[in-house]
């Protein structure tokens, strides 16, 4: 068959496959079907944990499902959560199930459609003298931790493991304070303080992933308001599975393409540190573990989520009177989209 032939057939066969059976015939004659456009504001200033969603913008994932992507960056002076409940932004990868629970409780209508990390990556790092082995060997020790953190995850430490936040002292994102003393521990992202703290002082931290002693919120979830899934919930379900397909491909393929545009956008990160991102969230099943594994990258479940909600409420971080069934749905995921492409064993 002539190249030329060849080409006509494949644009027939794409048109078609957009278009739907009743409408094939009409629509044989275009060049390529109309991509709807679809904005995608980020959390954080490009980096590796988004990098799934860049991959599949840089390898042409997305217009594969019919999509023409613009991702918008967040950062320190950036709310792109607030765009997105303006109207000006389609989507939103908002941090944890938490900021889902609290959606509810203030009646911002937005909703969880995929869960990208199964595993937050929070964690404590403590020097290697302190001979820290679990959780509880934190207990001694004087604690860095953020605003947001104790108003978190450092309630379930109290109300789970019986915490003190006479401990703890202000985290400012500074390692300093804690590479000066060593009865102390920092809290951190898996995928890059312990990164930082190598490189800064020389030394590879203890590391405790909070996911992995109960902490089971989920975490880099794609948000949307929930008029659009109402009205559009075909273009949500191409921009989910579009994008769980650019997290396999990051994860385990060829992720030159998304890490490229990572860089463009973000000048001062480095293939060193995308590097170690990435391969930390394989070490610790970050992405790609759970639920994940037979039911896809993004999986949900009411069972993880009602038990993350009570611990929250045994916390006393969110209310127990809130509907939490309303920060999410599983319409969207737990259908095995790109299991295929996961290494086999």
């Amino acid at each position: 068959m002539k190249p030329a032939h060849l080409l006509a057939l494949l644009t027939v066969g794409l048109a078609a496959a957009f278009a739907g059976p009743a409408h094939a015939a009409d629509r044989a004659e275009d060049k390529a079907p109309a991509l709807d456009k679809v904005s995608f504001g980020t959390n954080w200033v490009a980096e590796a944990e988004h990098g799934g969603f860049f991959q599949a913008l840089a390898d042409g994932t997305y217009r594969q499902y019919g999509l023409d992507v613009t991702i918008v960056p967040g950062g320190p002076n950036v709310n792109n959560r607030i765009l997105l409940v303006a109207g000006k932004l389609d989507f939103f990868m908002t941090a944890n199930t938490l900021q889902s629970f609290d959606a509810v409780a203030n009646n911002v209508p937005v909703v969880a459609v995929a869960a990208i990390f199964q595993k937050d990556p929070q964690v404590f790092l403590a020097h290697p003298e302190s001979k820290v082995r679990k959780l509880d060997d934190l207990k001694p020790l004087t604690l860095f931790v953020s605003k947001e953190g104790i108003a978190s995850y450092f309630q379930w430490l109290k109300s789970e493991y019986g915490f003190s936040e006479s401990k703890v002292k202000p985290y400012t994102f500074n390692a300093q304070p804690f590479l000066a003393d060593k009865a102390s521990a920092m809290q951190g992202y898996v995928t890059s303080e312990p990164f930082a703290v190598e490189k800064q002082a020389g030394f590879k931290p203890t590391v405790l992933l909070l996911a992995d002693y109960g902490f089971n919120a989920y975490s880099t979830l794609i948000e949307t308001r929930r008029d659009l899934a109402d009205r559009k919930p075909d273009l949500v379900q191409r921009f989910v599975d579009a994008s769980i397909i650019g997290w396999y491909h990051y994860l385990y393929g060829d992720n030159k393409p998304g890490n490229d545009l990572i860089k463009k956008l973000n000048p001062e990160m480095t293939d060193e540190l995308l590097a170690y991102s990435v391969a930390r969230m394989k070490d610790h099943g970050i992405v790609d573990s759970g639920d994940a594994i037979k039911d896809g990258i993004g999986a949900m479940t009411d069972a993880r989520v009602a038990s993350f909600f009570d611990k929250m409420v045994r916390a006393g971080v969110v209310r127990r009177d809130i509907d939490y069934r309303k920060a999410y749905s599983l319409r969207f995921v737990n259908k095995g989209v790109g299991v295929d492409l996961r290494p086999k064993p």
